[in-house]
C-alpha cells in the first residue's frame, strides 16, 4: 500500500488541468517508483521544507498546527494553503485556509478559509480522509470542526491549482468539489457569486463579523446584520439579477438570467502593466475593496472602493465611538471621555477599544444631556431606532423626561427628524457638514455614580422622577442627616473659597495697576516664545519699530521685541469701534492657534492710533514669489505650489469651522498669504472686517461665502501663476497649461484638474452652489472627488462685484 501511494505521488503527474480535464505523464518506473521510495525515507530523517509544491495529494494526506510553518504551494508559487495565524497571536488561534505566497509577510493575505473562518487550537489537523472528505479535526477530542462532505463520491486526490482553486478530483481529474463554490470574504479572478450566496467579512478579536456583501434580486449591497443597508449598486434594470463576476482585468459585474450585465466596475488600475494579480474583498471595516498587486512597488493598492467616505460604514467604529475626520481622512474617537460615566472593567471594551456607559440607573443624582454639535448617533444593538417628528429643543426635552432615552439626534436638515436611542450600545459620526445635533444622557454629577457591580436600589424598587433621577424608597435617618451634614460643609467651605478669591482679585488688580506703565512685563522680554498677548502704548511702538523707520508695505511696519524676537506692526487707519468691541475681536484673534496663520502677538489702542502687532515671517507675501518670479523657476514646482493651496485651504477651514464662533477672513488675496523660510502659508489680515467701517456696506453674500469664492480666485491664480484670471475658462486655462508644459507627469495633471474644478465651484455667482470650507479641503486632499462645474461657469469666469474694502485698497 505505501509504494501504492508513493507510485501515485510520484509517478502519476498531472500536466495540466482545467475544467476537470488533464493529462498524465507516466514518466517513473517501478525501479524509479523504488528510488522514490529510498528518496522519500531520506528525506523523512531530513525534515520537510517549510513549503513543498505539488499539483496534487492524494488520499490520506494531512497537516498539523505544529507543522504551521508547512505549506502546500500551488503550481505557480503564488498560492499557499495551511495552518494561517491570524493578527500576529497564537493565542488566539488559527484559522485554516489558502493565501498569498509573496514573499512578504504583511502582502499574504488570506483569500479563503475553512469554515468560514472558524479558528481551531494549535493541535488541530487538516485531512484528506480516505473516504474523500476533506476534514478539519480539533484534536486530541477529535471533534469534526468542518467537512465538505464529499464521502462516496469518488474522490481520488486533491489540487491547488494555479488561480487559488481548491479542487477535489476524481476519474480522469473530474471536479467533483472546489473552493470557487463556497467564497467566504474574497473573490479572485474568474470566480463567481451566485445568489443567495454572500461575502462576510473577516472576524476579529475573535468577535463574528456583521459585515456582508450579498446579492438581492434587484441589487448589490453592503449590510450590517441582517436589516442595515448602507451601500447598493443602484441597478437600473428591473431584469432578476443572477451572479456576479470578477475577471483578471479588475472589473465587478452584475449579470441577470440572461446573462447579460446590469452594473458593472472597474479598478483605477485597470490596464496598468505593473499589476500582476487582482481580488475584491470585503475587509473587516465593512468596506468592499478592489485591490491590484502593484508587481513594482510591493503592496496592495486599492483600484476602488464602495463606501468613498469611510464615516458611512454603519458602526464603522465600533462601540460607544464616533467616526470623524482630522488633516489625514476619517479617525475614531470614543464618544466621551469622562472615565466616571463609563465602565472600567476590562469586560466592557467595545469592539473599538472605548468603555462601556455606566448604567444611568447608577446615577445617584440628576442626569443631563451632553451636546453634540454636528454629529448623528444610532443604536447598534439593536440597530433600529424610534423617529419622531420634533423641534431641536423638543427632541432634547423628549429625552431628557423619558428613563428609558439614552440619546437623541435632531435633524437639522429641514425634517424636523428626532431619533431616539433606547440602548447603550451606541455609535455614531460627525463633520463640519453633518446637518444633525445629537444629545448623549450623561450622570450630572460624575462623582455621584453608585459602585460598578452592586444594586444601589437594594431589594425594594425604586421610584423614576421625571428628571431620570432614582430615589430609594427605603433607607436610613442617619444616612439622610449624615447628606444634609455634608451639603452644608460643603456649601460653607464653598463661600468662604469664593470670598478668598474676591479679595485675591481686589489685591491683584491693584498689583497690576501699579506695575501697568512697565513697558512688557518680565517674560515677554525673557521669553521669546511668550504666547500672552501683550498691550502697548504708541510711543512703545514707535521705540520697536525705529520711529516707522522699516516700512515693508501700506502701513505695515518692521519692528523688534526687546526679547530680539521680530514682528510686524500694522497700523489700522479705518477703525471706528469702541476700545471694548476692539478688544473683543482682538481677545478672538489671540485665541487662534494654527499652523497656517500668522500668530498676533499684541496690540495698541488709543484715541488716534489702533495698532496691531503679528509675528514676523521672513520670506515675504505669496503674490510677490508666485508672480515676481521668472518663470523657469516655477517650472516644476507643482508639489509646492499645492502644499500651499491646501496649507491656506486648512486655514481657512480652522476659522470658519474649529473656532468657537466663525471667523471670516473677509480680505483672503495673494498678498494676504505669508510664506516662511520653508514655504509654509500662513494667512494674515484675517478677522478685521468687523473693525472697519466696510462691514456696514450691504451684501447678498455671507462673509463666510464670499470667503469661498475668493479661495477659489487664489486657487487658479496658484495653478496659472497669472495675479488677473478673469475673463478665463476651463479649457483655455488646462490647454495653457499644457502649451506651456508646466506638468509634465500625469499625477500631476490630475492634481492640477482636482483644484482647477473645485476652484470654479468655489466661484459660483450663486452662493448656495459654492461648496463648504470643509468639501474644499477633502477634494484637495483626494478624499472626495469633484464633478465639472455648471456649464454655464465653465465657458467664462464672470467678473464678481468687488466689496467696498477690495475697492478701498484698489
Amino acid at each position: 500500500m505505501f509504494e501504492d501511494w508513493v507510485h501515485q505521488l510520484f509517478c502519476e503527474i498531472p500536466t495540466g488541468t482545467f475544467q476537470g480535464k488533464s493529462s498524465r505523464n507516466y514518466c517513473f518506473g517501478r525501479f524509479s517508483c523504488g528510488l522514490a521510495v529510498i528518496l522519500l525515507l531520506g528525506f523523512a530523517f531530513v525534515g520537510f521544507c517549510d513549503e513543498f509544491s505539488m499539483v496534487s495529494v492524494p488520499l490520506g494526506f494531512e497537516i498539523s498546527g505544529f507543522d504551521k510553518s508547512r505549506n502546500w504551494v500551488s503550481e505557480n508559487g503564488v498560492f499557499a494553503f495551511g495552518f494561517l495565524e491570524r493578527d500576529g497571536d497564537d493565542y488566539d488561534g488559527f484559522v485554516v485556509g489558502i493565501r498569498y505566497n509573496l514573499g512578504i509577510k504583511a502582502a499574504n493575505i488570506p483569500v479563503w478559509t475553512v469554515g468560514g473562518g472558524v479558528r481551531v487550537s494549535i493541535n488541530s489537523t487538516f485531512r484528506l480522509s480516505m473516504d474523500g472528505r476533506l476534514v478539519l479535526f480539533d484534536n486530541p477530542s477529535g471533534l469534526i470542526v468542518w467537512s465538505s462532505n464529499t464521502s462516496s463520491v469518488g474522490v481520488q486526490k486533491a489540487s491547488l491549482l494555479n488561480d487559488g482553486n481548491l479542487v477535489l478530483m476524481g476519474v480522469k481529474d473530474k471536479v467533483l468539489w472546489e473552493s470557487f463554490n463556497s467564497p467566504t470574504s474574497t473573490l479572485l479572478p474568474n470566480q463567481s457569486l451566485h445568489f443567495p450566496q454572500n461575502l462576510r467579512a473577516p472576524s476579529t478579536k475573535s468577535v463574528s463579523s456583521y459585515y456582508s456583501f450579498v446579492i438581492h434580486r434587484s441589487e448589490l449591497a453592503l449590510v450590517w446584520g441582517n436589516n442595515v443597508t448602507y451601500w447598493r449598486s443602484h441597478v437600473s434594470s428591473s431584469s432578476v439579477v443572477k451572479e456576479v463576476r470578477f475577471d483578471a482585468n479588475g472589473v465587478l459585474g452584475l449579470y441577470d438570467d440572461t446573462n447579460k450585465a446590469v452594473w458593472f466596475i472597474s479598478s483605477k488600475d485597470a490596464g496598468e502593466p505593473h499589476v500582476v494579480l487582482r481580488h475584491v474583498r470585503i475587509d473587516s471595516d465593512g468596506n468592499l475593496r478592489i485591490y491590484g498587486w502593484d508587481n513594482v512597488l510591493h503592496t496592495w493598492k486599492v483600484g476602488w472602493q464602495a463606501v468613498e467616505d469611510q464615516c458611512n460604514v454603519f458602526g464603522s467604529c465600533g462601540l460607544y465611538s464616533l467616526c470623524g475626520y482630522n488633516s489625514t481622512g476619517p479617525v475614531c474617537d470614543c464618544l466621551y471621555s469622562d472615565s466616571l460615566n463609563w465602565g472600567t472593567a476590562a469586560t466592557d471594551l467595545g469592539s473599538s477599544g472605548c468603555k462601556k456607559m455606566v448604567d444611568l440607573g447608577n446615577c445617584k443624582m440628576h442626569t443631563s444631556m451632553l451636546v453634540m454639535k454636528n454629529t448623528i448617533l444610532y443604536g447598534l444593538y439593536p440597530p433600529q431606532d424610534v423617529e419622531i417628528m420634533a423641534s431641536e429643543i423638543a427632541c432634547k426635552e423628549y429625552c431628557s423626561n423619558d428613563t428609558t432615552c439614552i440619546a437623541v439626534t435632531s435633524k437639522n436638515d429641514g425634517s424636523g427628524r428626532c431619533t431616539i436611542k433606547r440602548t447603550s450600545f451606541i455609535s455614531g459620526y460627525s463633520g463640519p457638514s453633518v446637518p444633525a445635533t445629537s444629545f448623549l444622557k450623561v450622570c450630572l454629577v460624575p462623582q455621584a455614580v453608585a459602585a460598578r457591580g452592586t444594586n444601589p436600589l437594594g431589594n425594594s424598587g425604586s421610584i423614576s422622577m421625571s428628571s431620570g433621577r432614582f430615589i430609594s424608597q427605603r433607607g436610613s435617618s442617619k444616612e439622610v442627616i449624615g447628606a444634609i451634614a455634608l451639603i452644608v460643609l460643603v456649601t460653607v467651605l464653598l463661600i468662604l473659597a469664593m470670598e478668598a478669591l474676591v479679595v485675591w482679585y481686589i489685591y491683584h488688580r491693584r498689583q497690576v495697576k501699579a506695575k501697568a506703565r512697565i513697558p512688557f512685563g518680565k517674560d515677554a522680554q525673557m521669553n521669546p516664545h511668550y504666547s500672552v498677548l501683550i498691550r502697548l502704548s504708541f510711543e512703545e511702538v514707535k521705540e520697536l519699530t525705529d520711529n516707522f523707520g522699516n516700512q515693508l508695505g501700506p502701513s505695515i511696519f518692521k519692528g523688534v521685541l526687546p526679547n530680539k524676537a521680530p514682528v510686524i506692526a500694522k497700523v489700522l487707519n479705518d477703525v471706528v469701534v469702541s476700545e471694548k468691541d476692539f478688544r473683543v475681536v482682538v481677545s478672538t484673534l489671540g485665541g487662534t492657534h494654527h499652523r497656517n496663520l500668522v500668530p498676533l502677538k499684541g496690540f495698541c489702542f488709543e484715541s488716534r492710533h489702533k495698532i496691531l502687532l503679528y509675528e514676523y515671517i521672513p520670506t515675504g507675501s505669496l503674490d510677490r514669489w508666485l508672480f515676481d518670479a521668472k518663470r523657469d523657476q516655477k517650472e516644476g514646482n507643482w508639489n509646492q505650489r499645492f502644499d500651499i493651496a491646501l496649507g491656506v485651504a486648512r486655514a481657512l477651514a480652522y476659522l470658519h469651522s474649529e473656532c468657537q464662533q466663525c471667523i471670516a477672513h473677509g480680505n483672503l488675496k495673494p498678498r494676504n498669504v505669508l510664506l516662511d523660510d520653508k514655504l509654509v502659508p500662513k494667512l494674515t489680515d484675517f478677522g478685521l472686517r468687523s473693525l472697519r467701517q466696510k462691514e456696514a456696506a450691504s451684501s447678498s453674500e455671507s462673509p463666510s461665502e464670499r470667503d469661498i469664492y475668493m479661495l477659489g480666485e487664489m486657487l487658479l491664480q496658484i495653478v496659472t501663476c497669472k495675479s488677473d484670471i478673469r475673463g478665463e475658462n476651463l479649457h483655455d486655462i488646462i490647454d495653457e497649461l499644457h502649451q506651456e508644459q508646466m506638468f509634465e507627469v500625469s499625477e500631476e495633471w490630475e492634481g492640477v484638474e482636482r483644484v482647477v474644478r473645485i476652484a470654479l465651484w468655489c466661484m459660483q455667482n450663486q452662493p448656495f452652489l459654492r461648496p463648504s470650507i470643509g468639501e474644499v479641503v477633502k477634494v484637495l486632499e483626494g478624499n472626495l472627488s469633484v464633478d465639472r462645474p455648471p456649464l454655464g461657469h465653465e465657458n467664462q469666469i464672470e467678473n464678481r462685484p468687488l466689496s467696498e474694502l477690495e475697492i478701498a485698497e484698489k
